[in-house]
């Protein structure tokens, strides 16, 4: 007899939710975790520290450009980074430390180590081989790098996201290659401390997927904030030396050669599946052509007995992909009906202002040549979001033309991470943009922007 029901490989928020799920449904569970703390990539040197710096650096952007506005007189606020860095790990250490605390609860046990499968139904960690019934792999993703650039955490030059959240200093000047969710974020952060902040991204546009006209409305944000960008760039190379760092890159438009020197480099060119280790190959798991593990309908790979969630599959690299895979696969694995909605995950970007999709995009719809309508509101019209200087930024709702189904939104604005569930809840119950512009929607608040957006899909907002 197997002496766990579920191994779960990886205690990120993939892993640890479904070995939540599963002690829940009943099962014997245990989690495989080579870190010193649980969370995985997100709570260790991902979602949650990065959230704590930009929470950081707004804060002070606020100090110094809006208390005046506000009647607040203060001294000049100064930035104390080795403070910073300490709120920053404590919080860290919270959020872990609560992840304990859950196993402890559900009675999950923690095999600390890194762990292998030598064969289906036998997990390896350390010198002891475990036996389960099922094990899901939850591995994660770490980052990706470029052709000649070579990263180097250690010496606080040429970085990727996790060496980005522990310099040893605020850079005076920053470049970050890549200008997705992760550049974009921690770029954010560096130049509300006050460092010279330069993206360079190989697209012609900034947050690639995502609406193009809240790409350049973003972008023309971020600029004023200070970023400079430098887009339709192909990197050639870094250099590090003498403390310093150069980026060598080639326009696609010309193939002009240039050279920008800063005093850090952030490589923030993505992610890929982490399965290194685990022994895929020799089981005959059957891989995805850009390193995922193929799985099936119900997350199973060929192997019997081996799922696979989260980052290590295909689908996008978001946290709360991974906890509903995460937990669809607990369902699956106890004999019950386990389902994601692949449909309505929504992606957020916490700059400020925030960014928030979920759903068809406009470029995609008119792809598939779906009829559709448009119904846009601007914060500016927003009473609340003017309050607080957040009237940048606008809710974009995307709808059947004749059915009036919403199909997709688009935020960028206040709390914009927030205000996309509305839609997100919608989504899932098949509503019309109508059924939004019917509900009640309290007053003052960021949501009324929503509910604009949604009277902008049939006879006009109010507001606008």
């Amino acid at each position: 007899m197997a002496e766990f029901d579920v191994i779960v490989i990886g205690a990120g928020p993939g892993g640890y939710v479904c070995a939540i799920r599963c002690a829940q449904l009943g099962l014997k569970t245990a989690v495989v975790e080579g870190r010193d703390t649980l969370g995985g990539t997100c709570l260790n040197v991902g979602c949650i520290p990065s959230k704590a710096l930009l929470h950081a650096s707004h804060s002070l952007h606020e100090a110094e450009h809006n208390f005046a506005k506000m009647g607040l007189t203060v001294a000049k606020p100064k930035v104390d980074w080795k403070q910073m860095l300490a709120y920053k790990d404590d919080v860290i250490g919270q959020n872990t430390k609560g992840i304990e605390f859950l196993f402890k609860k559900n009675k999950i046990t923690w095999l600390k180590g890194w762990g292998s499968i030598p064969e289906p139904g036998k997990v390896k960690v350390g010198d002891e081989i475990h036996g389960a019934k099922n094990i899901v792999i939850a591995s994660g993703s770490e980052p990706s790098s470029l052709p000649g650039v070579t990263v180097d955490n250690d010496g606080g030059v040429i970085v990727d996201s996790t060496g980005a959240l522990a310099l040893p200093k605020v850079p005076k000047s920053m470049i970050v290659i890549g200008a997705g969710v992760i550049g974009l974020e921690l770029g954010s952060v560096y130049a509300r401390l006050g460092t010279k902040v330069t993206v360079v991204e190989y697209l012609d546009h900034i947050t690639p997927g995502m609406d193009t006209e809240v790409q350049r409305t973003f972008q023309r944000i971020l600029s004023k904030q200070g970023l400079d960008f430098v887009l339709g760039a192909a990197v050639q190379e870094t250099k590090a030396a003498k403390g310093k760092a150069s980026v060598t890159y080639k326009l696609r438009k010309d193939d002009s050669e240039a050279t920008l020197e800063a005093d850090c480099v952030l490589v923030a060119t993505g992610r890929r599946p982490f399965t290194a280790g685990l022994g895929l190959e020799s089981l005959g798991v059957e891989m995805e052509p850009r390193g995922q593990i193929r799985i099936d309908d119900h997350w199973r790979t060929n192997v019997p007995g081996i799922y696979a969630i989260g980052d290590a599959v295909k689908g996008p690299m978001l946290a709360h992909k991974a906890e509903d895979e995460g937990m669809a696969v607990a369902e699956v694995i106890a004999g019950r009906h386990g389902h994601v909605n692949y449909g309505v995950i929504p992606s957020v970007i916490y700059t400020t202002p925030e960014v928030a999709a979920v759903g068809k995009t406009e470029q995609q719809l008119k792809e598939e040549g779906r009829a559709y309508k448009v119904g846009k509101f601007s914060f500016m019209g927003n009473g609340r979001a003017k309050a607080v200087f957040q009237g940048e930024g606008f809710v974009k709702i995307l709808a059947d033309k004749e059915t009036d189904r919403i199909l997709g939104a688009h935020i960028i604005g206040p709390a914009a991470g927030d205000l996309i569930h509305e839609i997100c809840v919608a989504m899932e119950f098949g509503a019309s943009a109508e059924d939004i512009a019917l509900t009640c929607h309290a007053h003052p608040t960021y949501s009324e922007a929503v509910r604009e957006a949604a009277l902008a899909c049939g006879d006009g907002a109010i507001h606008a």
